[in-house]
């Protein structure tokens, strides 16, 4: 059977993606890139946002027009909070919730009968066709979170905390070596907890391993909660496959603010590990996530996250206005903020952010640094690469039209930013 992948909002959803293709690949499936040419076509959803469910409605009404001969399966956190209305959209014909997600191959194969090959018939260690051509992996190594931030709805779709075995991961990342895949990305709803279901494991031993036991060249984070890094977990970064540059999300400059989150990191608390990262590795990124007007932000509590913002100097913010979600805490809290002054805050803030990025890239000229490439196009009648320094710096170069960079990593040298405001050039 042909089968078509297609997911919306974060990296742990496309990490899903990348299991569920091996699994029916291992069953004698294969992957198709085109929803019309499927035979099943499944969706994984998103509800972080009530804008993010609306989208998740509207690609799902959107595969069912593309092909409604099609067995059409919809998973993920919409699917799970919504469950009865997803199972009664038009052509729907299985959702799978979260906590049955690992099995959603072998479950879609039950439902419908699916004749397939023995697994034998499969070339032993063959690549997925989903994954073919990526450079990048993204790998998941848990789900489900222990902390209830008032704002987060992930946290009630995906459910308690369930970490991967150490094991299977090392299996899954050696697998993608072999295929020539040069970096991946460790990934899941609370990344920092991995380890708390299981015995003797954490992300910091699970790094190790990797470390130890993979080849992979180069190694990064997906989203990290501040407050669930060890004192020691900066001397992992000593090995340069560790990729020095790490998304820590604060949420706001104000403490006042972070407690009607539930958050669990202060922002004395968040400066001080910035401070010890950047201490410890030369050049070490950064990025970070600012809610606007959260219930309450008053003035005060705004300019104090300016402030933050400021003095920390981010490599890059990822900036959102906050909307309440229905089931959250944080959507009953009183003295909601106006959407014009949400939408003024972020505008400022969005300035700031790209002075701040501007600094952080100016900071990065005259150093020579591997650079993996990723894409390449052309423009005016010239080759265009573009890849990533380990630091995560976005850099563009135009080398002969007889070199191939794609899927290499070279070493460039940091030239002036482009006009293009989060891109440096490499020669």
């Amino acid at each position: 059977m042909k089968v078509h992948l297609k997911a919306l909002g974060c990296r742990l959803n496309e990490a899903e993606l990348e299991q569920w293709s091996q699994g029916f690949r291992a069953a004698g499936h294969s992957m198709v890139t085109a929803a019309p040419d499927a035979d099943v076509v499944i969706l994984n959803t998103c509800a972080v946002t009530q804008e993010a469910s609306a989208k998740s409605r509207r690609l799902l009404n959107r595969l069912y027009r593309e092909n409604p001969a099609a067995k059409l399966v919809v998973s993920g956190c919409y699917a799970t909070l919504q469950a009865a209305e997803v199972a009664e959209t038009l052509g729907v014909d299985l959702v799978v919730p979260n906590a049955e997600k690992d099995q959603l191959p072998a479950k879609v194969m039950e439902t419908f009968a699916l004749p397939v090959m023995p697994a034998i018939a499969t070339e032993p260690g063959e690549n997925s066709l989903f994954m073919r051509g990526r450079h990048r992996a993204f790998i998941k190594i848990q789900d489900g979170c222990r902390y209830r931030c008032t704002f987060c709805i992930v946290t009630v779709a995906r459910g308690e905390e369930h970490s991967r075995s150490e094991a299977a991961i090392i299996e899954e990342i050696n697998q993608l070596v072999s295929q020539g895949v040069q970096e991946i990305v460790l990934t899941g709803v609370h990344v920092g907890g991995y380890g708390s279901d299981l015995a003797a494991s954490s992300l910091y031993t699970l790094v190790q391993r990797l470390l130890a036991e993979t080849d992979i060249p180069r190694i990064r984070f997906a989203s990290v909660e501040p407050w669930d890094l060890p004192e020691d977990f900066f001397t992992l970064f000593s090995n340069p496959r560790l990729m020095p540059h790490m998304h820590l999300p604060i949420q706001s400059g104000a403490d006042s603010v972070l407690r009607r989150m539930a958050r669990r990191c202060k922002t004395t608390e968040f400066a001080q590990l910035v401070s010890q990262a950047r201490a410890a590795i030369p050049n070490f990124n950064v990025t970070t996530d600012i809610i606007v007007g959260f219930p309450g932000e008053t003035e005060a509590e705004w300019q104090a996250t300016l402030s933050f913002v400021e003095r920390i100097g981010f490599g890059h913010v990822h900036i959102f206005s906050y909307s309440p979600r229905e089931g959250t805490k944080a959507a009953g809290l009183a003295n909601p903020v106006a959407e014009a002054v949400k939408k003024q805050r972020s505008q400022a803030l969005h300035q700031l952010a790209e002075r701040s990025q501007q600094a952080w890239l100016a900071q990065q000229l005259g150093q020579r640094v591997p650079v993996l490439w990723e894409r390449r196009r052309e423009q005016a009648g010239e080759l265009i690469y573009t890849g990533y320094t380990p630091n995560y710096c976005k850099v563009m170069t135009k080398p002969p039209t007889s070199v191939d960079l794609e899927n290499q990593i070279t070493t460039v040298s940091l030239s002036l930013v482009s006009d293009e405001a989060d891109l440096l050039l490499g020669v």
